[in-house]
């Protein structure tokens, strides 16, 4: 149904989208220019006709960009993540923010359990040997996750949904975070970060990147659990001190890591040092590493998209009522 504006509401999307999203748009009576290809450097041109901009990763959402954009109402960042956009710009311009964590918290949930599952039962290194001519079964002997104690730090749609598929384990797992927060499942118990650097056995990280959060997992952090610890990240890869996660590996602290995210993703960038972190996991046989894919599913793609929609039709029908 679409709703009527005085004015067309017009949208600029620069990312490129699931092909739903148009006939979503337009179906509210949005107006939209779909420049999926277009080049940073030429988005500011673009932007005063547009009361709406649609991004991924292409490019950061500055107080300078914003100049460009005085008619601009609406940012919808299609994904869960915003930290490419610098804090305080949108509420200096009174701007609205949407984002779709509900739109890929289950696909995070599912390669969560999927990259635990690889690391405990050897699942690539049994793979790896057989492709070369090796039948190893006792090397392989892998580990439950029954029994186990699972800390989950950040406890929102991510940590909510890998803790779900959790459920039929027979694991504990505790959750973490520092804002509060609701637990709609018996199996899970909130606790203090403390409690879960006295139980846990595996670590998996949930929580947005921000200034706060930066390395938050740390030396000094890794230091305080009690146990050998499983560190599972498919949060945003500046929140663990990769440094600090090495240095954990090599003494046996961290005894293994399951990473979708990295400290620096663009791996032709890469510092010495950074280069020398990344070949220390990848040569290591109990690392799992994927690209930036926990949220990247076919569904995902598109209910994505649902999210942001209905989202700025609440936005449009609070600013018409």
């Amino acid at each position: 149904m679409s709703l009527s504006t005085a004015s067309p509401f017009r949208c600029l999307i620069i990312d490129l989208m699931h092909e739903s999203l148009l006939p979503m748009l337009e179906n509210l009576g949005v107006e939209v220019m779909y420049l999926p290809q277009i080049k940073k450097e030429e988005v500011p041109a673009f932007l005063p006709d547009y009361q709406m901009l649609v991004v991924r990763s292409k490019m950061r959402i500055t107080a300078d960009l914003l100049k460009s954009a005085p008619k601009l109402e609406v940012l919808a960042r299609a994904g869960a993540g915003v930290d490419n956009i610098d804090d305080g710009v949108l509420e200096a311009r009174n701007i609205t923010l949407i984002n779709a964590p509900e739109g890929n918290r289950d696909a995070v949930g599912e390669h969560t359990l999927g990259m635990l599952l690889t690391l405990f039962r050897k699942i690539n290194q049994g793979d790896r040997q057989i492709r070369e001519g090796q039948w190893l079964r006792e090397d392989n002997r892998g580990e439950e996750i029954r029994g186990k104690t699972v800390g989950l730090i950040g406890y929102g749609h991510m940590g909510k949904a890998f803790a779900k598929r959790l459920m039929g384990f027979d694991c504990e797992v505790l959750a973490y975070d520092k804002q509060p927060v609701e637990n709609p499942f018996a199996h899970v118990r909130l606790a203090s970060l403390e409690e879960l650097q006295q139980k846990a056995q595996v670590l998996s990280l949930h929580i947005p990147y921000n200034k706060e959060n930066h390395h938050f997992i740390n030396a000094r952090v890794l230091s305080g659990f009690q146990h050998p610890l499983w560190v599972l990240n498919t949060a945003r890869g500046e929140v663990l001190d990769h440094a600090a996660l090495v240095d954990a590996m090599s003494t046996g602290k961290v005894r293994g890591a399951a990473l979708d995210v990295l400290e620096n993703e663009k791996l032709k960038t890469l510092t010495q040092e950074q280069q020398e972190r990344l070949t220390f996991l990848m040569d290591h046989p109990r690392v799992v590493l994927t690209p930036h894919i926990a949220g990247w599913t076919q569904e995902s793609y598109v209910r994505i998209n649902e999210v942001l929609v209905n989202k700025l039709k609440a936005h449009l029908s609070q600013k018409h009522s």
